[in-house]
């Protein structure tokens, strides 16, 4: 009996860890979208940058147009490059094409989410609601978990880089060496 009631207790733990893994992933229509987050910003920062992947499991594209959160003014859609060895950041009016059956990342140096006129500093280890607004997909609630100050990636392992750049809302520089190419995206 006993041992019975163990391994119940046993399951249903197991069931709530590997729940609590996958809860921080959504989906809105054919669109996975993989662990939204964002970096904890200044006091006086105007704006943040949100990161996540976005997976197309159908066959017909769709395009991310923008969203909104109650902590910002205004959500837009940014792609961040070099230009004749000048860092560039320019905002994607039309927004983002997610292909058919591929994934777009949303990075630190890349292809970002921004929030602009944040209405507060955003916090190590709060969470952030922010709705999406895809042209097929429609709309989904996503919640941004937010990491340190400089984190490159949305692990929530601490890694810091000693660089931070606009998408952050700060004045540094951004690890060009981390930039890529972004007119090969």
């Amino acid at each position: 009996m006993f041992s019975r009631m163990l391994l119940a207790v046993s399951a249903a733990l197991t069931l709530a860890v590997s729940t609590l893994a996958f809860a921080h992933d959504y989906k809105a229509g054919d669109i996975a979208i993989g662990h939204p987050w964002t970096r904890a910003t200044p006091p006086n920062a105007p704006v943040g940058g949100a990161y996540m992947t976005l997976d197309n499991q159908g066959s017909a594209e769709d395009r991310l147009l923008g969203g909104s959160t109650p902590i910002a003014e205004d959500v837009q859609i940014h792609e961040m490059g070099m230009a004749d060895g000048v860092m560039t950041m320019r905002e994607l009016p039309d927004g983002l094409t997610v292909p058919g059956g591929e994934a777009v990342e949303l990075e630190p140096g890349g292809y970002h989410i921004m929030l602009v006129g944040l209405k507060e500093p955003l916090k190590e280890e709060d969470r952030v609601p922010l709705t999406l607004r895809f042209e097929k997909a429609g709309e989904v609630e996503v919640e941004l978990a937010v990491e340190a100050m400089g984190a490159r990636s949305g692990t929530g392992d601490g890694a810091h880089d000693v660089h931070q750049g606009a998408a952050n809302g700060d004045a540094g520089m951004v690890d060009r060496n981390a930039m890529g190419d972004a007119s090969a995206r």
